[in-house]
Order: structure tokens, then sequence, then C-alpha cells
């Protein structure tokens, strides 16, 4: 317990405590980051290339990240809030009626932690686990949650869950409920969707009660492509910055200046893909490597799925949630699904 301070007989409360951090990002790969470099050489070598999108997220990355946010292209963002605005009682109780009360929070692809944020006052989680891939991002960020919740034990994850959900033993074992908005399941394809929502459910890894999941849905092309290219060209910034990150990786020799952003919806595939193009012939190189690109080849930087109600319930069932409700925008152009194990 905290005691106050005395200063000349005042009594001032001391200031919250630090919230833990647990950095299993960099810990766990082999120093000097020689199978994230093997990854991202592979992908680059393929006939078809291709950058996995957990790349967009380095220092710069998650700061134009939450810049697109606020574009008036980018509608997921302040859709999704709305929802949690009109429906965080109906979520609250959810919770309740599935037995869970005061859950251990666990907020995956944290970023700014904004979207939490709204909902601890509702859901009033016993502790608070923010976890992202861009470590120092993610760190001041929850500084910022234990700021405007002192008493909340917060501890912060810097990791790469699409690689696994087996958490530390920091994190609660009891009521965990994961967190995972903004429709980021939708850059995995169907098939690892299913198998990352089934380990989630698993009670030997990710040992889920519940899953608060942002999905966005179905609809216009020129909607959802405008979403991903914007007029003001911070997507575009947000997908060349990938190189920059790559270059830092891998030592590449990437210049962005050669490659363009390209964003389109694949109606048959139901998902937007971004790439990256190349202007000209070019070559790139890093240590035992070198990739040429002609003018108009393209490297694969991220898929984003678009679900229908129907599918995304049938999805979660398969993977072993039940009691599964949604709450959607009244143009049915984003919905959160709650699921219980």
């Amino acid at each position: 317990m905290k005691l106050p301070l005395n200063i000349s007989g005042l009594s001032l409360p001391l200031p919250p405590a630090s919230p833990q951090f647990i950095d299993l990002y960099n810990e766990l790969r082999p120093r000097p980051g020689a199978s994230t470099a093997q990854q991202l050489s592979t992908g680059l070598c393929a006939a078809s290339a291709s950058v996995a999108p957990k790349f967009f997220y380095n220092a710069l990355g998650s700061k134009l990240f939450e810049a697109i946010t606020g574009l008036t292209e980018y509608y997921p963002t302040r859709t999704e809030a709305g929802i949690f605005e009109m429906s965080h009682t109906q979520m609250a109780n959810a919770l309740v009626e599935a037995g869970i009360t005061n859950p251990c929070l666990i907020d995956l692809g944290a970023g700014n932690c904004a979207k939490a944020l709204a909902l601890i006052p509702h859901l009033q989680p016993r502790q608070y686990v923010p976890v992202d891939i861009s470590v120092d991002f993610l760190k001041d960020a929850a500084e910022q949650v234990q700021n405007s919740f002192p008493a909340l034990d917060i501890v912060g994850l810097g990791m790469d869950f699409s690689a696994g959900l087996v958490l530390p033993d920091a994190v609660q074992n009891h009521d965990r409920v994961f967190f995972y908005p903004g429709s980021s399941l939708g850059n995995f394809s169907p098939d690892e969707a299913l198998q990352f929502l089934q380990h989630m459910a698993d009670p030997k890894q990710g040992k889920a009660r519940g899953l608060l999941l942002g999905i966005d849905l179905v609809k216009d092309t020129a909607t959802l492509e405008a979403a991903y290219d914007d007029a003001l060209g911070v997507t575009a910034a947000f997908n060349k910055n990938l190189l920059l990150n790559v270059n830092d990786l891998l030592q590449s020799d990437f210049d962005v200046r050669q490659w363009r952003h390209v964003a389109l919806f694949n109606t048959a595939q139901s998902r937007i893909e971004m790439h990256l193009e190349a202007i000209c012939d070019l070559s790139v190189r890093w240590p035992g490597h070198e990739r040429r690109f002609r003018a108009g080849e393209c490297i694969h930087t991220e898929n984003s799925y678009k679900y229908t109600l129907e599918g995304m319930k049938a999805l979660l069932q398969q993977a072993g949630f039940r009691h599964i409700q949604h709450w959607a925008d009244p143009n049915h152009w984003f919905a959160v699904f709650w699921a219980a194990v």
C-alpha cells in the first residue's frame, strides 16, 4: 500500500506506479534477429514477393497508423468507437451473463490503447494487458493508461502474438477476456484466423473465457478502397515506411522513391490487398542476397479480409466459441462480436 508523502505538514499522494513491461518480442528473438531476417528474406525471394504486415509497425509506422485512424476515408476506427459508445453497457452485461466480473483484459495489437481506455471504466478489469509488436510505442501508451487508472494492474507485453498466444506468468489466468478490435483479424487468411481463434480458446494456450472482436464488414468497393488509399497519401507513407523498417531489420537498401502504393479490393477473395509496386527496373541487396524487380512488379504487404455477420459467427463457432452476439453501426459497415468459451 502506498503511503502519502508528508512535506512541511502537507500530505501528498505518491504518483502511480509505472506499469510492468515485458519485452518478449526482442528478448525471445535470436540475436541479432536471425529469425526475423530469415522470414523477411524468404518472403522477398519468393516468386511473388511479400512482407508480413506486422512489419508496418516500427515507431514511425505506429504513429502513421494513428494518423490514418483520423482520416475522413478511414471509417473503421470511428465506426467501431461509435459502437463501443452506444453498446458498452450491453457488452459489460454480456460478460456478467457469462459469469465474468473484473476480467483480465488482454488487448491484442493495442497500439495507443485508446480503444481499451474507452471500455475500461465499463468492464472494470482487475488487470489490463496491452500487447503490441511496436515496443517503444506501447510503453508510452501503457504509461498513459496507468496515469488515467492509477490503481489498475497493468502488464504491457512487447510480443509478436501472431506466432502464438502462450502468455507469461505475470498475466493472470483467471477470467481472461481477449480484446481484438480494429478488424485486425482480417490480416489473417480465413484458415489462419480459425487457427488463431482456436489457440485463443484453447485451455492450454490462450485460456480465454471470452472475446470482444471488432470486424470490418463487406461493403461497396469504392468505400473500401478509399479507406486504404486516402487523398492525403498517409496510407501510402505507412505502406512505404515498411521498406524503411525492412532496411533496418535486414540491412537491405530499399529506396522508397522507387515504389508506389497500390490498394485494391479483391472481390473473389473478399479482401483488400495492399502492394508496393516498382516504378522502374531496380535491384535490392541485403547480406547474401540480391533481388531484381521489374517495373510494375509488386511486393504484397497486406491482406484485410472482410466478413459477413453470418460468416464471422460461423468462424467463431468453428473455433469453439459459444453464446455469440454482435453489435453493429446503422449502416452495417462494422460489427463488434462477443463470444464466450
